[in-house]
């Protein structure tokens, strides 16, 4: 009950990336590069586990971000080829690469990756991939010219990964989709299903990662714009709850989220921020149970399971470690609290 985990993205030693920032250049030349991330992975396995974090991942230590880690290695996309476009509905500019033919995928992206994880942890395991709506909205398309369409095909590739990952050992596959919130529209007419085809056949535990983005300046101006309630996930939630996807993980401490729309998630599991990534100030473990408690409100204890917000690839490490030790502490004290509560 009240399970800990991480939403994905842990923050790289500055000796494998430069700190502190998305899409963070690698600072280790490129024949020590895979030894260094696989250190990293350790690293952020070991920080996790001693944290007494329930559910643990690998931080995202291998990939530069979190969406262009999956298609580095995906025919018909050319990262020779990046241009600027702004995505998030033009919240803010990055450079992406571009779709110049059919997409392919010739053997497992992460595939290694998770061997080497879960080869070195014996805790419940999670991996994360960005979903297929976030990847349409985090690149140029030169070929398809059609949302949609590119949707499916990516959705397609994410499954068969998907599979790959589950044999190699991972409990839980997490498709990350920031996107959900800002394509409203999109979502209803199409990104439900496309989500269904990322996950078919499916046999390990399935999640879904909604949030309001990153703990950067444009993610919080864009929030300080969506006034005292936050409804994005009223028009989310009822369709995830009669999807096939076991977990929503999404954004609630220190947001604007009424708790009242935690209840249209009935029948899933809720993975909680109690965490807030906006901010290096460190949450108090009672300022987490507070958090905790108000979800406990609407959601079932037995359902409820706590993370970040989001990723915390932006923020200091150190400030990283002590968060997640808050994250445990909070979750610690609702526990007890439940565990000297009269039983019926």
């Amino acid at each position: 009950m009240l399970l800990t985990t991480i939403a994905g993205s842990l923050p790289k030693p500055a000796w494998l990336a430069r700190p502190e920032m998305l899409w963070a250049p690698w600072v280790l030349s490129p024949d020590l590069l895979l030894d260094g991330q696989r250190d990293a992975v350790l690293a952020a396995l070991k920080e996790q586990e001693s944290a007494g974090i329930d559910i643990v991942g690998d931080g995202e230590q291998s990939r530069q971000h979190f969406v262009h880690g999956f298609l580095e290695k995906i025919e018909g996309i050319d990262f020779s080829r990046r241009v600027t476009i702004g995505i998030r509905a033009d919240r803010y500019k990055a450079e992406v690469p571009t779709v110049t033919g059919p997409l392919r995928r010739h053997g497992s992206v992460h595939r290694e990756e998770v061997l080497w994880a879960r080869a070195h942890t014996d805790r419940t395991f999670k991996f994360t991939l960005p979903g297929p709506l976030t990847i349409v909205d985090t690149l140029a398309d030169d070929h398809y010219h059609d949302r949609r369409r590119l949707a499916w095909e990516i959705a397609g590739l994410l499954n068969d990964e998907a599979r790959e990952l589950e044999a190699a050992g991972v409990d839980i596959i997490q498709f990350d989709e920031p996107a959900f919130n800002v394509y409203l529209d999109d979502v209803e007419s199409w990104g439900i299903d496309v989500m269904q085809r990322a996950i078919e056949g499916l046999r390990c535990r399935t999640a879904i990662h909604i949030c309001y983005g990153y703990g950067i300046r444009a993610n919080i101006e864009w929030k300080d714009t969506l006034g005292d309630e936050w409804l994005q996930y009223e028009r989310n939630f009822p369709l995830l709850a009669a999807s096939g996807i076991d977990q929503v993980s999404i954004e609630f401490a220190n947001s604007h989220v009424p708790t009242r729309l935690l209840a249209l998630l009935n029948g899933k599991d809720v993975v909680l921020g109690a965490i807030d990534v906006a901010t290096s100030e460190v949450e108090s473990p009672e300022q987490v149970a507070a958090t905790i408690r108000r979800a406990l409100e609407t959601v079932p204890p037995e359902r409820l399971y706590l993370s970040t917000n989001c990723g915390m690839a932006p923020l200091p490490r150190k400030v990283a470690r002590a968060k997640l030790t808050a994250l445990v502490a909070g979750a610690r004290i609702v526990r007890t609290e439940f565990e000297a509560s009269p039983k019926d």
